[in-house]
């Protein structure tokens, strides 16, 4: 068969796969990624890390450590936090970047570790961002980091892919941020939830990487789950560029390397760029993608995402003709503070200055990124102008040290998310853009339009593609795993079912509230009637979307504490899929047993207990009801071993 640059990427990185298995999408794999980012979150992961009784890392050039979201923060606390995280990285012989020294993905970008052709992962969401080199780079939760560190491993399940064609030339002035904004604007209906993209296309000729690492920063705000761009000469030309800046700069920073103290990158370095050249992943010419999407960009416009979401887009001279007033502009975090971006806020605003009573910051996303905006000028420009310099790290972005919006202001952000309460007060209205955009808005005092264009409706459009049915898979079973489980149906159709439905907020921070105690309240806000109809061994059938909202793991312990077997559902959220197998308990997808059931029961009631046995064949990947066979993602070895050892925590433990 053939295979997409995802699934490629995936086969090259699982381990322990059964001998000639080639990887597609559904597989649960077992994967040992290139690299793992910590930020801030390391000292969450630390103490993951020694409870499981681990006391050293398995491979120290996997992980990474650089702190970059509360770097405004010298506290005594903040700074005795990030001196502990530097002492285990030192401790540990893991690469290390201090604050100060930029937002860790734009490091993983610059110092070579999200090298094209290979997976890397992170404890944050906006790892999509690899993609922008041809990198699948997707996230994952603290516990999987931690079972990383301890064993160089954890488990991935490959998620349906799409292809999206990008046609034709962005107009001057029109940028990478554009783009994406346009795409999540346009395909606002869950198009493209919890897929890996791979964009493809004449129009990618023009994008440059600081583009392409902008649009695939934001597929995260889109829904999916990576992002990735071609490996090309745009790849490799930058590649060639940025290793000779490092040869230029020295290595100094990385407190580890060995490599490095011996004067010679590990990562970015001629016989590497050589190899790549040479070998470098593409998708077969027949790759099967699930959906195929495309977007003419001369067609795309300057715009503005918001407030309150990034689904809601709105062409810059819209936004300029209702002459929406503003109190604070950024222009900050890891999509858009590059030099590219610095230097196109600097040319729109050269000579003029931010209008009274409009504060305007920046940050940029490295110090590297900031010396050179200095050297070319750009930098002074800004400040000049009237930009208020923040240190290079997330900041504004997160909700965290100064220039935060306050009750009722609205602000104007080349960010990746304005959803309320997220960069000040929940009364405040955040709005997405260009640097440009945002940097002419903080001159005119007014969300503007720094470019004159014709207004276009931008040329897109979808198609979804079914794979041809295949015959029931062997799948290998391990021993104590059962080949069959049968149990009864127990159908809640609600779409979109969030965490605080299934396990209310309130009871989240009880740190020791039982595992009885979990089941008796699960589901108390979505049906108080569901506890009583649960009946051990029941599996539960969910709607589209299941688990979505806050990351909280109750929502899927409470539900294995209940009783209940196992879930399948129409799709998951990613957060609430990992929380719940890193906890031992499957969860499936089964759209078209959704469907049967809604036709059946309707959605009268939140929860039927349907009274019909169902049974999942595991070693063949398939699960008959009513007389009807459905086929199911197979459930590998690397998934079994987790339900086994009751979850990922056991797994390493038994490892170690």
């Amino acid at each position: 068969m053939s295979q997409n640059l995802i699934e490629k990427i995936a086969q090259k990185y699982a381990v322990d796969l059964q001998k000639g298995h080639e990887v597609h999408t559904g597989d649960f794999l077992a994967i040992s990624p290139a690299h793992v980012m910590t930020h801030d979150n390391t000292g969450a992961v630390m103490n993951k890390f020694k409870a499981i009784g681990a006391s050293r890392v398995a491979n120290p050039r996997q992980p990474v450590y650089a702190l970059d979201h509360n770097v405004q923060d010298t506290s005594e606390a903040n700074l005795k936090k990030y001196a502990g995280i530097e002492a285990f990285a030192r401790e540990m012989g893991v690469d290390f970047y201090p604050a100060g020294r930029g937002i860790g993905h734009q490091i993983m970008c610059e110092e070579g570790y999200a090298w094209p052709g290979s997976m890397v992962v992170a404890s944050d969401s906006h790892s999509n961002m690899y993609g922008g080199l041809g990198v699948l780079g997707t996230p994952i939760v603290r516990t999987d980091a931690a079972a990383i560190w301890a064993t160089g491993r954890t488990w991935w399940q490959v998620p349906p892919v799409a292809k999206v064609e990008l046609k034709g030339t962005l107009r001057p002035g029109v940028t990478g941020k554009d783009v994406i904004i346009t795409l999540a604007g346009l395909f606002n209906q869950d198009e493209v939830l919890n897929h890996a993209l791979e964009f493809v296309g004449d129009g990618l000729a023009g994008l440059s990487i600081d583009q392409r690492l902008t649009i695939a920063n934001m597929t995260t705000e889109w829904g999916a789950l990576a992002g990735v761009f071609p490996i090309d000469s745009v790849t490799y030309d930058w590649l060639v560029a940025r290793s000779l800046s490092i040869e230029k700069r020295g290595l100094a920073g990385v407190i580890s390397d060995e490599d490095a103290r011996n004067g010679a990158s590990p990562r970015m370095n001629k016989s590497r760029l050589s190899q790549l050249k040479q070998s470098a992943l593409a998708a077969d010419p027949k790759a099967f993608y699930a959906k195929e999407l495309s977007l003419d960009l001369a067609t795309v416009e300057p715009c503005v995402a918001g407030p309150d979401n990034v689904k809601t887009m709105t062409s810059a001279k819209v936004m300029q003709q209702r002459r929406l007033a503003i109190h604070k502009a950024y222009l900050v975090s890891c999509v858009n503070s590059r030099v590219e971006d610095l230097a196109e806020a600097a040319r729109t605003i050269r000579g003029q200055q931010v209008a009274e009573g409009v504060e305007f910051y920046v940050a940029a996303a490295s110090s590297e990124v900031q010396a050179e905006s200095e050297a070319r000028g750009d930098w002074q420009v800004l400040v000049e102008a009237g930009a208020r310099a923040l240190p290079p790290g997330c900041g504004p972005c997160i909700g965290l040290g100064v220039g935060l919006l306050e009750e009722n202001e609205v602000g104007i952000s080349a960010t990746n998310r304005n959803f309320k309460g997220r960069m000040g007060a929940k009364s405040a209205k955040a709005y997405l853009a260009s640097p440009a955009v945002v940097a002419a808005s903080a001159v005119a005092g007014h969300i503007v339009s720094p470019f004159e264009y014709d207004t276009a409706n931008p040329q897109a459009n979808v198609k979804t593609n079914k794979r041809a049915t295949s015959e029931a898979q062997s799948v290998s079973i391990l021993e104590g795993f059962p080949i069959e489980l049968t149990g009864n149906i127990l159908f809640c159709h609600q779409d979109n079912l969030n965490t605080d439905g299934i396990f209310p907020g309130k009871y989240t921070y009880i740190d020791d509230f039982t595992p009885e105690q979990q089941a008796a309240v699960v589901m108390e806000n979505y049906d108080t009637n569901f506890v009583d109809m649960v009946e051990k061994g029941d599996f539960l059938v969910g709607g589209f979307n299941f688990g979505t909202g806050s990351s909280r793991e109750q929502a899927a312990t409470a539900l294995k504490y209940r009783g209940i077997s196992l879930i399948l559902a129409g799709s998951f959220s990613e957060t609430y899929k990992r929380n719940a197998i890193n906890n031992g308990f499957l969860v499936l997808e089964a759209p078209e047993l959704v469907s049967d059931l809604l036709e059946k029961c309707g959605r009268n009631k939140l929860t039927v207990a349907t009274g019909i046995k169902a049974t999942i064949d595991f070693g063949r990947a398939i699960m008959t009801y009513n007389g009807k066979t459905y086929a199911l993602s197979p459930v590998g070895t690397a998934a079994q071993e987790l339900v086994l050892t009751d979850g990922l925590e056991n797994w390493v433990k038994a490892r170690l």
